[in-house]
């Protein structure tokens, strides 16, 4: 028999195997100071490009101010316990009306994190005999989340609807034998290209298959739609939605996450959400300031509208200097170039330390051998003069690429690797 552990020291995984050379600088690095556009990184000043801040809220002193004031009255810990034993206040219950009046749905249950809300919310909703038809590009805590369930699951291709009935159709066949039902699940926009998940087109299957719909709206709520309310609200089906998601990771700048959806189903999950009915109870601190956080991006459209100003100039930006940026539909904003993972290293290393910009890298296995990516989520708080250095350093760093400089400077690493 082997030890545990011969394997993992054997094999780090496929993106472990960077870490001496990558650790500190590509993958856990230290961005320093107020979060805005221009952060410190490594003792100098970068425009910043790696942060979900989207309307620029992390940092505005109102935001610090009731943050402050909230911590001062009721310290880290209160309330004490699960909601269900000693955790519960008044402010939880406020926020969850509010969320869900925003959100246009009878009523919402407040998360402690997103990621172990989502999980635990699917492995809620199914029983062994219900079967789950989910987007094969959803993010990994939806994955995870799937994983838990004991019945059968199918993967359609990445906003593919002929792709969706073909696995609907199983799925019918498979639940009438079960006697179970189906669970769809997709997002609102998918946060490593940012397209909109068809969320239109989903919903109207609905007149031809018998499924609930469960949609992560993550990257689309307090981005998209009239108010802000996201995806669902954009495409003009967020009735369709039978549970709504969202986290205050994002457009809130926050910790915490919500579900939405008919008050019977939020009440089921409120006697059946392991990951709530078996943790802490968000604290205050954070209840306190979700509830200001919300209540600005209901008041406060100009800040939707500012940095919806910042999304187009940058995207069109790089457009018009004849960068792919994808099929992207929403803020998130992707830049595809070709080359390996030692190259890619090269050049955000150029980027960072010659040219001031910081954003994040997408490589292999995320995406295909092969490709670059370099992931972009413009901000509230940018300016016209961050994306006009931004575009300059991009076409200075794609054409030290496409000259063969970064293969030269990467080839002692590549060596090292063996690639």
């Amino acid at each position: 028999m082997r030890d545990l552990f011969e394997r993992i020291l054997e094999n780090k995984g496929p993106l472990g195997k960077w870490a001496s050379q990558a650790e500190g600088y590509f993958v856990f690095p230290k961005l320093e100071g107020p979060i805005s556009n221009r952060m410190k990184f490594q003792g100098k000043e970068v425009i910043t490009w790696s942060i979900n801040d989207y309307l620029g809220l992390a940092n505005l002193p109102e935001i610090k101010k009731i943050d402050g004031e909230t911590a001062a009255e009721y310290g880290a810990a209160y309330p004490m316990g699960a909601r269900m034993m000693s955790g519960h206040t008044d402010f939880h219950e406020q926020l969850e009306q509010e969320c869900a009046a925003f959100v246009d749905k009878e009523a919402a249950y407040l998360l402690n994190f997103g990621y172990q809300g989502i999980m635990s919310a699917i492995d809620a909703l199914v029983s062994k005999d219900d079967i789950i038809v989910y987007d094969v590009d959803c993010h990994a805590c939806i994955i995870d989340g799937v994983r838990l369930h004991m019945g059968k699951r199918f993967t359609f291709k990445h906003n593919d609807v002929e792709s969706l009935e073909t696995n609907l159709d199983r799925a019918t066949k498979m639940a009438e034998q079960t006697g179970g039902g189906i669970l769809v699940i997709s997002e609102g926009v998918f946060g490593m290209r940012g397209q909109q998940g068809k969320l239109k087109e989903i919903v109207a299957l609905k007149e031809k298959y018998n499924f609930r719909f469960l949609v992560d709206d993550a990257h689309g709520f307090g981005t998209l739609g009239k108010t802000g309310a996201g995806a669902g609200e954009e495409q003009g089906v967020q009735d369709g939605i039978d549970v709504y998601f969202a986290t205050f990771a994002k457009s809130m700048a926050s910790i915490g996450a919500f579900l939405a959806a008919d008050k019977e189903i939020i009440d089921y999950l409120k006697y059946n959400l392991r990951s709530q009915m078996f943790a802490k109870s968000l604290p205050m601190t954070y209840v306190k300031g979700a509830l200001k956080r919300l209540d600005m991006l209901r008041t406060q459209p100009e800040l939707k509208a500012k940095l919806w100003e910042n999304v187009n100039a940058l995207q069109n930006g790089l457009k018009e200097k004849g960068f792919d940026i994808g099929t992207t539909t929403s803020c998130v904003t992707p830049v595809y170039l070709n080359g390996s993972i030692p190259e890619a290293m090269a050049l955000v290393k150029d980027l960072r330390e010659n040219y001031g910009i910081f954003c994040s890298i997408v490589v292999y296995p995320v995406i295909p051998k092969g490709l670059i990516l370099l992931r972009m989520i413009p901000t509230a708080t940018h300016t016209m003069e961050d994306i006009s250095e931004t575009l300059d350093a991009f076409s200075a760093i794609r054409e030290r690429l496409e000259n063969g400089t970064y293969k030269r400077l990467s080839a002692a690493v590549a060596a090292a690797m063996g690639e």
